[in-house]
């Protein structure tokens, strides 16, 4: 049984910074895709940062340069970095996996298996 689960959301102020896990297990395959994804109440879920099988990340245009997606495979472990966070980053964090042959990785209807969430709150 696939399961994810985050840590590491905290309560910062702007232009600080917070590192989250998603730990992951239950699988002997690795995903094609990991990924984070973020949602603020009232509003879309968003894609944040992905990693494919061939280690290659993908971010969003409103991240890029400050966040940065990276993975433990001897642990399982999926983390993000954000740097600089800003207001505009406050959000439940959610990792998610998918084993889809030809995955969009920062397309949320591409992922079957999600953990429970992390809050990071940025505050100015």
């Amino acid at each position: 049984q696939v399961q994810l689960v985050e840590s590491g959301g905290d309560s910062v102020q702007a232009g600080g910074s917070l590192r989250l896990s998603c730990a992951t297990s239950g699988y002997s395959s690795r995903p094609s895709c990991l990924a984070w994804f973020r949602r603020v109440p009232g509003k879309e879920r968003e894609g944040v940062a992905s990693i494919d099988m061939a280690g290659v990340a993908d971010y969003a245009d409103s991240v890029r340069g400050r966040f940065t997606i990276s993975e433990d495979k001897a642990t399982n472990t999926l983390y993000l970095q954000m740097d600089s966070l800003d207001p505009e980053d406050t959000a439940m964090y959610y990792c998610a996996a998918n084993w889809l042959t030809r995955p969009r990785c920062l397309n949320q209807f591409h992922y079957a298996y999600w953990g429970p969430g992390t809050q990071a709150t940025v505050s100015s």
